[in-house]
């Protein structure tokens, strides 16, 4: 004897299948079950408005606040308050392996491969460093602690004695009055020889010969030398992460 699902259609098997459901109403959980209920539609915020004219005749909803026309390409993040601080501001801290006396290796800038030796960190967090001058030509500059690397050989720098006047604003390059365009030939070069105050010419000469004559009470002064002479470079096959300097 055959089965009734094999005389009829697959959709009339599908129809005598399914179980008739109870109807839900809103807001109401069916009976048994776990579901949390559903809730209501709210209506749109706006107030209610009547259509005019002959074939309209109906009632719209217009919102109490209209969406903008247009909108931005791009968001625009929203910045902290602490980011209004400025970096002046900031507390610096100079690495531990970097102390004074100790010879560091600049990596960025025109002296870029030169060895320096460490004096003080000024208060914008900048290193005061020089070559000395008179043995690889790098005088008083302030550099940022992120582009040099600290080695293990120090001089000892105990009785050093720096001017009070070596501080950020010794460094700070002077605005100099550009003349108006109606002014002048257009022609006529408005740059100007930079040129070195007496001043910085004075202390460049004291400090150099502080750290020359501690230099000369090193045990390998004549080593020191050349080392500080020397430029640093990579060859084939070294990785600064690997190497101890």
């Amino acid at each position: 004897m055959c089965h009734t699902s094999l005389l009829l259609p697959s959709s009339y098997t599908r129809v005598l299948n399914m179980a008739p459901k109870t109807p839900v109403a809103k807001g109401k959980a069916p009976a048994g079950s776990k579901a949390k209920p559903v809730k209501a539609r709210q209506p749109a915020k706006g107030k209610k408005k009547t259509v005019g004219g002959d074939k309209n005749g109906k009632d719209r909803i217009v919102p109490n606040r209209r969406k903008p026309r247009s909108y931005p390409t791009q968001t625009r993040p929203n910045h902290l308050k602490s980011r209004k601080r400025a970096f002046k501001d900031h507390p610096h801290k100079c690495r531990p392996s970097i102390t004074p006396g100790t010879v560091l290796i600049v990596l960025a800038g025109r002296h870029k491969g030169k060895r320096v030796v460490f004096l003080k960190q000024l208060r914008s967090g900048l290193l005061l460093v020089t070559g000395p001058y008179t043995v690889n030509g790098c005088p008083l500059r302030r550099v940022n602690q992120i582009y040099v690397i600290a080695t293990k050989t120090k001089v000892n720098l105990d009785n050093l004695k720096l001017p009070e006047r070596l501080n950020d604003e010794y460094f700070k390059k002077q605005k100099t009055r550009k003349a108006p365009k109606n002014e002048g030939d257009i022609f006529e070069s408005s740059k100007e020889a930079k040129t070195i105050s007496p001043e910085m010419k004075e202390d460049q000469v004291s400090i150099d010969k502080q750290v020359l004559e501690a230099i000369a009470k090193h045990p390998d002064h004549k080593l020191l030398t050349g080392y500080l002479k020397s430029l640093f470079w990579l060859k084939k096959n070294q990785f600064p992460h690997l190497m101890v300097f």
